[in-house]
């Protein structure tokens, strides 16, 4: 074919086509988790699963691998920041976002010592999850801007995030105590037997020095495992 003459080759390249992220939402209450949905749909993103606590967002993330996870902080049964751990074992490539009211040094030190890689404030728009999840989904780390105030406050006033004695599975059984579950009821949670749902609850009382419910649920507030 005959080209036209000072015809120069065309620098233009076609766009490649980039596939959609898949997305996993969890949060306890549907009508956030709906919302949410329809505002990332719109955005492109393919939202493959939702669930209502940390254990079914586990679940989830071990069966769709999806890219990203959007995980509310404060969820029954298995709060955000544990429930961050277990999606990052069962599905290690997945990228984890924690959405939050919460922007206390020790909610966001400790998102970061779970490998979380988004911290977003349910107090901002939806373009700011978008850019996170973008972002995250690159290998870069989202915060929301008062936060990474928070961090850097953190930072320059040297605060050493207090060393967590627990173990993950010992954490679920403060948070299932403070939700005021029996040890029947724990055990049933756990799949474990009785026995050890007590032997858990003792080992926890001794390593934390804590003897009465009060206590375990006082702590489970300062850890953010619940909600006050």
């Amino acid at each position: 074919m005959n080209e036209e003459e000072g015809s120069q080759p065309s620098l233009v390249k076609l766009r490649e086509p980039t596939m959609s992220l898949r997305i996993i939402l969890a949060d306890d209450h549907p009508i956030v988790r709906q919302g949410f949905r329809a505002l990332l749909e719109r955005e492109g993103f393919e939202v493959v699963g939702e669930a209502a606590d940390g254990h079914e967002a586990s679940r989830l993330a071990q069966t769709l691998r999806p890219d990203v996870a959007v995980l509310d902080l404060i969820m029954p049964g298995l709060n955000g920041l544990d429930a961050a751990r277990a999606v990052l074992q069962a599905s290690p490539r997945t990228k984890t976002i924690l959405l939050t009211v919460h922007k206390e040094d020790q909610y966001v030190l400790g998102a970061l010592q779970a490998g979380i890689k988004g911290y977003v404030l349910k107090t901002q728009p939806i373009t700011e999850v978008v850019q996170a999840i973008q972002q995250v989904a690159r290998g870069g780390l989202y915060l929301s801007p008062a936060v990474a105030e928070t961090v850097v406050q953190a930072y320059l006033a040297r605060t050493e995030f207090p060393l967590d004695l627990l173990t993950p599975r010992e954490r679920e059984v403060v948070q299932l105590i403070a939700e005021g579950k029996t040890t029947k009821g724990i055990a049933e949670v756990l799949g474990v037997s009785v026995k050890t749902a007590e032997s858990h609850r003792a080992n926890i009382m001794e390593k934390l020095d804590i003897h009465h419910i009060a206590g375990l649920v006082r702590y489970a507030i300062r850890r953010g495992l619940i909600q006050p």
